[in-house]
């Protein structure tokens, strides 16, 4: 596992919320459920994305918008547009309501109709949870958007047409299509020209500390040592800690700990009948004190403390 996969793997969709809306202008949709990550997508026609504190973003045909939460953001024709704000969120599921069906069995016939200057928005919220995907979100602006002619394009096409029928099975293609989405968006932004991508993320394409990064993610709980990891990549201890320290920006070793750490605490979270002894273990001590001083140290909570707290 690459290691923008394994933070991938704590954002995936699953009966994600999902709305289409087929606006015409004047338009003010506000969305108010607090998901930690919304995709926005302009099938057709342009609008524009206003987050608090941020300046409007331009959404045209084709682009996608990926909004961080938990704050509210609004879908406007016009930035200062007269329209009056509707409150969108969970309970927001039919046109009466705001402008958006959510969920499976749902079929807008005005989806494919873009004249007049409509504007068909389709939104995905993703319920993201656990410290897996912390790490990834938290090196997200709060609007992120990733223009047309990419990866994503092929995406949008197939979310026109499903959104446009209702058919059995229709949730599961949504979320994997969401999925799908997200991954070609975020590869989108992240490899753009002049681009600052997390360390993380540039270093995997390192022939050195790419295999390195690969080999952590892939065996976390191996006894792993410096030497032990050289040898795997190929390399001399030297190189490997020379190229990864000016890559990723701290030693191997101090990585892997971090590493260990945040998959400790969506155990933690997770396996609520797990000992703190039989966590260690799953990440890769064998000294349940040792395990808990690294943890208080990376987390500045006590395993214990880590669960107890919401």
């Amino acid at each position: 596992m690459d290691v923008f996969g394994d933070l991938l793997r704590g954002m995936r969709a699953q009966g994600s919320l999902f709305g289409s809306s087929t606006l015409s202008p004047p338009w003010a949709l506000r969305f108010v459920d607090g998901a930690p990550l919304t995709l926005c997508a302009v099938l057709g026609g342009s609008g524009w994305i206003v987050a608090e504190g941020r300046p409007p973003e331009r959404v045209r045909a084709a682009e996608t918008v990926i909004v961080r939460g938990p704050e509210p953001f609004t879908f406007v024709d016009e930035p200062g547009t007269d329209a009056e704000a509707v409150d969108c969120g969970r309970h927001c599921a039919t046109p009466e309501q705001g402008g958006t069906r959510h969920r499976i069995g749902w079929n807008d016939d005005s989806c494919g109709d873009l004249g007049n200057g409509a504007t068909t928005l389709i939104v995905g919220a993703y319920p993201v949870t656990g410290e897996i995907s912390r790490r990834l979100l938290d090196t997200l602006p709060v609007v992120l958007r990733v223009a047309s002619g990419g990866g994503a394009d092929a995406v949008l096409d197939h979310l026109a047409a499903e959104v446009a029928a209702d058919t059995p099975g229709q949730q599961v293609v949504l979320d994997r299509l969401l999925d799908w989405l997200l991954v070609c968006a975020l590869r989108e932004y992240f490899d753009r020209p002049g681009g600052d991508p997390p360390a993380w993320y540039a270093a995997q394409r390192d022939p050195v500390v790419g295999d390195a990064l690969r080999l952590l993610h892939a065996e976390p709980a191996a006894p792993w040592t410096i030497t032990t990891l050289a040898g795997r990549a190929g390399v001399s201890r030297s190189t490997l800690a020379k190229r990864f320290a000016e890559l990723v920006g701290e030693p191997p070793l101090t990585y892997l700990t971090h590493w260990r750490m945040t998959l400790a605490a969506d155990l933690l979270a997770e396996r609520e009948t797990a000992t703190v002894a039989e966590v260690a273990r799953a990440v890769g001590y064998n000294d349940a004190f040792a395990f808990s001083t690294a943890f208080k140290r990376v987390k500045g909570r006590s395993p214990s403390q880590f669960r107890r707290t919401p």
